[in-house]
């Protein structure tokens, strides 16, 4: 199947593309010269770049970067990786994101990479909302039942 790249893909195209629940969002690129190492595959950091794009389209499209009228200030705290199997060059591959646990100013996000409906790395990300003075801030009632509704995030 063939998907738009860096555009955001929903529940249906996931499922098209072979990519199981509960993904439901997504985003389709393929592998740059630019982004290979010495092994020719994959340098393990562009992960960490591939995931910060995919966290930003999530982001926008679910309209989390208007919280009260304001843009909020989301963190990063921490985040893992499991490397599964090499993606070489030129590869297509489809990347999915989803919030999959809520805490009351934080949140678990986690990542998959996908090559022909193929796993191969998943990763996880802490998130953290601040407010003024950088104080954790809670994560409104609306984006709370959102990441509940549409990835199916459980609060912890």
């Amino acid at each position: 199947m063939t998907v738009p790249y860096l555009t955001p893909l929903h529940a249906d195209d996931l499922r098209r593309a072979g990519i199981p629940e509960p993904w439901s969002f997504g985003m389709a690129d393929k592998v740059r010269f630019g982004e290979i190492d010495a092994l020719q595959h994959v340098n393990n950091a562009v992960y960490l770049k591939w995931f910060e794009n995919l966290r930003m389209l999530y982001f926008a499209d679910a309209a989390v970067w208007q919280i009260d009228g304001k843009r909020p200030r989301i963190v990063l705290r921490q985040i893992g990786l499991d490397y599964r199997s090499e993606i070489k060059l030129s590869d297509r591959y489809i990347m999915t994101g989803r919030t999959s646990k809520l805490g009351t100013s934080s949140f678990t996000m986690e990542y998959a990479v996908w090559v022909e409906g193929r796993l191969m790395t998943t990763s996880h990300a802490v998130i953290v909302v601040l407010g003024e003075n950088n104080a954790k801030r809670a994560i409104p009632d609306h984006i709370r039942q959102m990441f509940i509704d549409r990835d199916g995030a459980v609060a912890v």
